[in-house]
Parts: C-alpha cells; sequence; structure tokens
C-alpha cells in the first residue's frame, strides 16, 4: 500500500526536518467527513521511519481512525522557518514493549495507572508522503530575502520547498 512510497533517504530528510519540534498538529476526518486536528506530542521518528505518539485507547481520534486511518500530521518551527506536512496511515497498538521504550512519568498527569493503564495506547503512523518549507537561514535571512524582492523584483532563492515520497 502506501507504507513503501517514501524511501529509507526521505525519511532521514524528514527526521532532520521534524527534529526538536515536539508537538505537532494531528488531523483526522470524524464521522460528517470533516478535517479536525488537535495537537501532539511526537515521541520518536524511529529508523523506520515510523512516528509514535500516545494517546488514549478512548479517544475521539481512535473512533475516527477506525473509520478512516488516512492522517495528516503538521509541524512547524516559527525560529527555524521550517513548516513540514506529513500524510500516513495509522494504526493503533498496545505494544508493550514500546510503551516501556518510550514511556516518560510526565505522561501520569494522562495516564494516572502510569505504563500500566488500560486506556494507554499508541498511534503508529507510517508516512507515506511529505512536503517541507525551509529557509535554512533562519528568520533574519528569510525577512533579508523579502526586502530584497521588495526592492529587486526577485523572489526569494534561500527558501527551499520539497515532496518527499508518492508523488514527488
Amino acid at each position: 500500500m502506501y507504507a513503501q512510497s517514501m524511501q529509507p533517504t526521505e525519511y532521514e530528510k524528514l527526521k532532520d526536518k521534524i527534529k526538536g519540534i515536539k508537538i505537532a498538529m494531528l488531523t483526522t476526518i470524524d464521522s460528517q467527513g470533516d478535517l479536525r486536528s488537535r495537537p501532539m506530542a511526537t515521541q520518536e521518528m524511529d529508523e523506520n521511519g515510523t512516528l509514535w505518539f500516545f494517546t488514549s485507547d478512548d479517544s475521539h481520534k481512535v473512533e475516527e481512525l477506525q473509520r478512516n486511518n488516512k492522517v495528516q500530521i503538521s509541524y512547524s518551527d516559527e525560529d527555524a522557518v521550517t513548516y513540514v506536512s506529513v500524510s500516513g496511515i495509522a494504526e493503533l497498538t498496545k505494544d508493550s514493549q514500546k510503551i516501556n521504550e518510550l514511556w516518560s512519568d510526565a505522561f501520569r498527569a494522562w495516564f494516572p495507572g502510569g505504563k500500566d493503564d488500560p486506556r494507554l495506547a499508541l498511534l503508529k503512523i507510517t508516512p507515506y508522503k511529505a512536503e517541507y518549507w525551509d529557509s535554512p537561514g533562519g528568520k533574519m535571512q528569510t525577512l533579508f530575502e523579502m526586502i530584497k524582492g521588495v526592492f529587486t523584483g526577485e523572489s526569494d532563492k534561500s527558501s527551499q520547498h520539497e515532496k518527499l515520497g508518492r508523488d514527488s
């Protein structure tokens, strides 16, 4: 299906773009076909390119994913002027080994029972395509390029935009 749509080098590039961005917006499709987004803390992007998030197995997003497991995840780092959009397939898992690996006691605020909380689950998201917009020079370089463009009519040549995976 979609899982093989990104190459290992593309996963590495994606991992590099989202490193340090802990909070993402996860978008699902609700029962009326409307898009719903909520903030989620990314726990890890593993060596296979899989994104991991803790969730409660009785949440609305889990209900939505049972109907349609396609998701979109948005990452934003305003300081680095980096924006990333990831399309993937979500799967709910209660893999105790992975939960132990990713667990931090800070999650007790949401899961008072700790790692053994019966509601605790993981969202395993396999990206099949991604897109990013990046200005490696940061805010000052971007601002300089914008001002320069106003006076010269030239577009910003320092910004990068690339599609990864399917349809890239």
